[in-house]
């Protein structure tokens, strides 16, 4: 229940900070909405450990750091090729070794919120891979270095280090 209750104070943190408007009416509704959330979450069972990762936020502000960071290298390199042209797109596979389906999203998100990278599919015959398209080899190569994949399997390896010992 403490988990629901923890839902409740982050989706209406966040309320709070986008909506702009604090009268009784406006703000009533959104207590009820964001309670509304939250009692559904609890309902259908998301407020678990996977839905609520409440053991990732101590290490993801320094990640998001990270990404942000490269999401604006990147957008400043893609426009330059954009530009300039020199676009060399090119599709290749990308070895996962993240253990946990939320590990994974994160990964597959990131490279995807990363200008100039898609993950395309998912390939899980023998090992799990992501099929990228890069729009220059520049960017597969940055993806391909690992850099990226070490640091959301860190992330994780955080959660599974504190998830065993509860």
């Amino acid at each position: 229940m403490m988990r629901v209750v923890l839902l409740f104070v982050i989706l209406f943190s966040g309320w709070l900070l986008m909506s702009g408007h604090y009268t009784p009416l406006i703000t009533s509704l959104g207590i009820l909405s964001c309670a509304l959330c939250a009692w559904l979450s609890w309902r259908i069972g998301a407020s678990d450990l996977e839905g609520l990762p409440t053991h990732l936020f101590a290490r993801l502000p320094a990640y998001l750091l990270w990404l942000l960071r490269e999401i604006i290298m990147s957008n400043i390199a893609t426009s330059k090729i954009i530009l300039f042209g020199g676009a060399k797109p090119e599709i290749f596979e990308v070895p996962v070794t993240q253990r946990t389906a939320a590990g994974m999203a994160t990964y597959a998100n990131s490279i995807t919120l990363t200008p100039g990278t898609v993950t395309v599919d998912i390939n899980e015959s023998v090992s799990s891979t992501f099929i990228v398209h890069a729009l220059h080899s520049d960017f597969g190569d940055d993806v391909r270095s690992g850099d990226m994949d070490r640091r959301v399997s860190a992330l994780e390896d955080i959660a599974d280090a504190e998830l065993s010992t509860s």
